[in-house]
């Protein structure tokens, strides 16, 4: 059984590293809300060991990494609230081994993988990276037809990290030298990688990110697609995560796809706003691809971006 302390740690850590995943859990029944505060930390707290390494050499963030998997499996004992409490929730929901193994591949990958050649080759890291993440997810949410669920939460999962990994080019590059954007895609746009590197937007690096964004709104679109595969209780909170995610989409393209100045970050007026906006559509039709379509700066099929009115006072840094 998770105790306490193990939760409010839990909590403590998606509160402190991952606010807009904070803001959508809360809306969480308290039978989600809790294991998924446990599921979060898990995944930062193995994220931090490649990204926030200090002096461990890559063979020592290796070792870190392989003897966190035997803990969070239970194969060795351990003295870590968080891997301790994901280890009950792994074994309380069913959570599949394979997918824990798969995330944590992943993660062995950012050891020393710094570009991604190709959007396949990226596609593969997500499968890990993102794509377990929303499969462990439909475990603690239960929801009743996994394999049709599934898809779709693969998906949102790689949605909501692909609009990461172009919000965040610039931190991503200068504290880690990692470049998400794909090499094929780059080479198309005239972009290399000491371009990125200078922080200079140039018309092909918009280019490249507009394509980008493009491709990851066509994942936002599949993915709400089957958020009425959820559970009822589950299905407003995990809308709304998925247009407070994709509003970073129109602070981008607002700046002409400079993300290298300064990342776009959504402000608390816009996300209350974001919050009310699609809460007054759910209640008129309880259909997220059509609330979705109604609030999120996601374009729809026909290429038409919903606009939602801005609250009076509030800004575009919002």
């Amino acid at each position: 059984m998770v105790t306490d302390r193990q939760l409010r740690r839990s909590k403590a850590i998606q509160r402190r590293t991952g606010r807009t995943f904070h803001v959508a859990t809360r809306l969480l029944p308290r039978r989600v809300r809790h294991p998924t505060y446990v599921l979060y930390a898990f995944f930062r707290v193995a994220d931090e060991v490649v990204d926030d390494p200090g002096e461990a050499s890559p063979a020592e963030q290796r070792r870190r990494l392989e003897r966190l998997r035997d803990e969070a499996l239970g194969r060795r004992e351990t003295d870590d609230d968080v891997l301790a409490a994901f280890s009950e929730v792994r074994e309380e929901y069913g959570i599949p081994d394979e997918e824990v193994e798969t995330f944590l591949d992943a993660m062995l990958t950012d050891v020393e993988k710094r570009r991604w050649e190709s959007y396949d080759e990226l596609a593969a890291y997500m499968r890990g990276s993102a794509a377990a993440v929303g499969v462990m997810m439909q475990h603690v949410m239960g929801v009743a037809d996994p394999d049709r669920a599934r898809p779709h939460a693969v998906a949102l999962g790689e949605a909501f990290q692909l609009t990461n990994f172009l919000r965040d080019v610039r931190e991503d590059v200068e504290e880690r030298d990692r470049i998400y954007l794909p090499g094929d895609t780059r080479e198309r746009h005239g972009v290399t990688a000491a371009d990125v590197r200078r922080c200079e937007p140039t018309e092909g690096f918009r280019a490249a990110m507009a394509a980008e964004l493009s491709r990851a709104e066509r994942r936002y679109r599949e993915g709400v697609a089957g958020i009425e595969h959820l559970p009822a209780d589950c299905r407003f909170a995990v809308l709304y995560a998925a247009v407070l995610y994709a509003e970073h989409h129109r602070l981008i393209r607002a700046r002409d796809y400079d993300v290298l100045s300064s990342p776009p970050e959504v402000g608390p007026v816009r996300a209350a706003w974001l919050w009310a906006r699609t809460r007054w559509h759910w209640r008129r039709s309880r259909d997220p691809v059509t609330v979705f379509r109604a609030v999120s700066a996601v374009p729809d099929d026909e290429g038409v971006r919903a606009r939602p009115d801005r609250p009076e006072g509030a800004s575009q840094a919002d």
